[in-house]
């Protein structure tokens, strides 16, 4: 095996200042770009003020979490070559990588959408997510099609 083990020693997240959330801490962090995080948590604070004028019934971080456990894929594709010849095996998605996923398809879905500022974008695809709607939504699905296509090559999976 080539190089070496991941001990995933990964520090403790601060959470946000404002709602005390580490989910919504670590989404900052992906938002952020080039280091500007008091920019990323302003988009993600009037995201949240947006979604709670359309939203009355949940507070804005419900949603935000429920939008998070919407759009995370159970399954996926990996490739694997097995006899000179390559199969998209589905695998299950560990709780890390399923919100990481989560959290890069709601910000591509974000970002996709032209002609409105970040926090307008990113609060429509919250509540879009959050009401199993939208493009994330649509990705996840495209995900979990893609693994029920491959059911077949599951047994490939073991060999690693």
């Amino acid at each position: 095996m080539r190089g070496k083990k991941n001990k995933n020693l990964t520090r403790k997240i601060q959470p946000d200042p404002k709602f005390n959330s580490e989910l919504l801490a670590k989404f900052t962090n992906y938002i952020m770009e080039q280091g500007k995080k008091t920019i990323a948590q302003t988009i993600i604070y009037q995201a949240l003020e947006e979604i709670s004028k359309k939203e009355t019934k949940k507070k804005p971080v419900e949603i935000f979490e429920e939008a998070i456990k919407n759009v995370s894929p159970q399954v996926e594709v990996k490739s694997r070559r097995v006899g000179g010849a390559n199969y998209q095996v589905p695998i299950p998605v560990s709780s890390k990588r399923q919100r990481a996923l989560a959290f890069r398809w709601i910000i591509g879905a974000a970002r996709s959408k032209k002609g409105q500022a970040m926090a307008k974008k990113l609060a429509m695809v919250l509540l879009e997510s959050s009401q199993n709607l939208g493009d994330a939504i649509k990705k996840r699905d495209d995900v979990h099609r893609m693994a029920e296509a491959n059911k077949a090559f599951a047994h490939f999976a073991r060999f690693r």
